[in-house]
């Protein structure tokens, strides 16, 4: 491949995800519409127009991020990928735990943070086990 198309690539997907916090903050506020919460949607639509402008930024200036965002990043790329990858699977499970008891505590059943955090723990052992047989 050229320099010239892996500089494409590049650029492409740098903006692919600012691009996709726009869709996602479009699609927030859409269904926040539709479900009678507008300035709810709106509120959510400005934080992820909000995080899509500081990518943009970012991609600017930031080794880190170009870094990140390439299609074959290198082995120091992909470790801080996959460990902030991780880390984000950490905080929602522990943030969906928390909700589980949380709903339970106050007497509910905790039925859709049960399923989160069930998703969580299935997902976490069919990694193992699918990672365990090819490293």
């Amino acid at each position: 491949m050229s320099i010239r198309a892996q500089q494409m690539t590049s650029n492409r997907a740098r903006r692919s995800v600012p691009g996709f916090f726009l869709v996602l903050g479009a699609a927030c506020l859409v269904a926040a519409t539709f479900g009678g919460r507008l300035v709810l949607g709106l509120v959510t639509f400005g934080i992820l127009a909000v995080c899509s402008l500081a990518l943009v930024l970012l991609s600017r200036r930031s080794e880190t991020y170009q870094g990140l965002t390439e299609k074959d990043p290198d082995e120091r790329f992909a470790r801080i990928g996959g460990r902030a990858w991780a880390g984000t699977g950490v905080v929602l499970t522990v943030g969906n735990l928390y909700a589980f008891i949380g709903d339970l505590t106050s007497g509910r059943s905790g039925d859709p943070y049960f399923w989160f955090v069930a998703t969580a723990a299935i997902s976490y052992i069919a990694f193992v086990a699918f990672w365990s047989r090819r490293t």
